[in-house]
């Protein structure tokens, strides 16, 4: 028993699309804008630059997605360049990623959903949170049950995220040409607005990156995509080109209709801009948005179910994370990763989330860059389906070494040695779970018992994919 490789190339810029338009564009505004020291030129680079840091990144994973088409292909590269420890750290940042990035996306939804109710005054966090956890469990049971269904989903999900993101910047396009006074008088003077500091410049490049994170699902996937070695590649060129250009008319319509710091004092841009813009409108508006991101819910669901998938086969998770069930779904690494996500709902302090994704996800793209410069040095006949530039990687290396040691240089404090600690204590679990593997019988005794209970089966060997391909 194995994963189907049952998405093809139309599902896969779908799903890609989707996920990647999920809640950063309606949620990183506020703070690329905030930490840009409300400097519109700065901020609308920031948003450009971010796209094509994002770019450089995923092309570069790409050629690990292709060379190694396996689910979780970075975190089964990483294994066999760097060896376990590095890996494991890379599969330790990914869960905690994925899995605050699902609280990110469901407290959003909830927001968007509760809001209409409270006109005028931010809503409650209760029902907010409940309906997150309703949100989060359904399409946690989805994700176990039927992948095609998934697959489709998020097809009409992008459909219908497009079309808001259309309507949006058209009309902010529209109301620069009309040229009212209220709406051009932000972007006369704003070559004259103040610099962010560099800790500042690096903090709203985080936030923007967030956006874009989306575009690694393909990377996690992999071992689900029919002919991967072509779709892949295809697929991360046009859609991130697409969503750039997209993402930046976004932030400019939000400029035009909503002052800088209307944006910075809201938690829902895009329903504060409808507020303005389309007042009739914000509870069709707030329904597409909240709909449509409730697909990508259940991609990232997916996406990091296949990194516990991955770790499981490698050896470095119990074995039950990689059994699947009758619908050839790891099940138990579903329910896995819905669990870590309602604990990270309990927060709901979305800026902060972001930031911290943010930088722990950079640094496992260095360590990703740090492995593929390592295996061109190693095996450079090794047969790579698409092989990324040079320039590339140095330059996602040299980037994403600046994001992580400014804050670190200009503007130390508490948060940065929480993430150095949270970044070790992935170490201190490896070593411990490893420990217990080996002198505890009740850390294999337990597995039994769970396969009973989820009804699964164990999955063959990725390595017998890669032979295939």
């Amino acid at each position: 028993m194995h994963l189907l490789r049952a998405i093809g190339f139309f599902h896969v810029n779908m799903l890609l699309l989707g996920t990647i338009i999920g809640s950063g564009i309606f949620v990183s505004p506020k703070g690329v804008l905030k930490y840009s020291s409300l400097n519109i030129p700065v901020s609308l680079s920031i948003w450009a630059g971010c796209g094509l840091m994002s770019i450089m990144i995923a092309l570069s994973l790409t050629e690990l997605a292709t060379t190694f088409p396996v689910s979780a292909a970075s975190y089964y590269f990483l294994k066999r360049s760097l060896g376990p420890s590095a890996a494991f750290l890379s599969f330790w940042i990914k869960v905690f990623s994925h899995c605050l990035g699902l609280g990110t996306q469901t407290l959003l939804i909830g927001s968007y959903l509760i809001q209409p109710f409270y006109p005028g005054c931010p809503a409650p966090e209760l029902p907010i949170k409940c309906l997150a956890l309703a949100i989060l469990w359904s399409f946690g049971f989805l994700n176990a049950r039927r992948m095609k269904a998934v697959t489709w989903l998020q097809t009409i999900s992008t459909v219908i995220k497009m079309s808001i993101l259309c309507l949006i910047s058209l009309t902010g396009l529209v109301l620069l040409v009309i040229g009212k006074k209220e709406n051009v008088s932000r972007f006369e003077n704003a070559l004259d607005a103040e610099l962010p500091s560099a800790s500042q410049f690096v903090e709203a490049i985080i936030q923007g990156c967030f956006a874009y994170r989306g575009s690694l699902i393909l990377v996690n996937i992999a071992g689900d995509i029919k002919n991967p070695t072509k779709v892949i590649p295809k697929s991360v060129i046009s859609c991130l080109s697409i969503i750039v250009v997209f993402y930046v008319l976004v932030n400019v319509s939000y400029l035009v209709v909503l002052t800088p710091k209307e944006i910075t004092t809201s938690d829902s841009v895009a329903i504060t801009w409808v507020n303005r813009a389309y007042p009739s409108m914000k509870w069709v508006i707030s329904l597409g948005i909240s709909l449509s991101s409730l697909a990508s819910t259940a991609c990232i669901i997916l996406s990091a179910s296949r990194i516990f998938y991955s770790a499981s086969q490698e050896g470095q998770m119990p074995l039950i994370f990689s059994m699947l069930n009758d619908h050839h779904s790891p099940i138990v690494a579903v329910t896995q990763v819905v669990i870590l996500s309602t604990v990270s709902i309990i927060s709901s302090n979305l800026t902060s989330l972001i930031k911290y994704i943010g930088l722990i996800n950079i640094f496992n793209d260095v360590l990703c860059m740090i492995a593929l410069l390592k295996l061109r040095y190693q095996k450079p006949a090794l047969p790579r389906p698409y092989k990324v530039c040079l320039p590339f990687i140095f330059g996602t290396l040299a980037l994403s070494s600046f994001l992580i040691l400014t804050p670190l240089i200009q503007s130390p404090n508490i948060d940065n040695i929480y993430q150095v600690i949270f970044l070790f204590s992935g170490l201190l679990v490896y070593w411990l779970q490893a420990y217990l593997y080996q002198h505890s019988d009740n850390f294999k005794i337990i597995p039994c018992y769970l396969q009973l209970l989820f009804n699964v089966s164990p999955s063959d060997k990725q390595d017998k994919d890669i032979l295939a391909e």
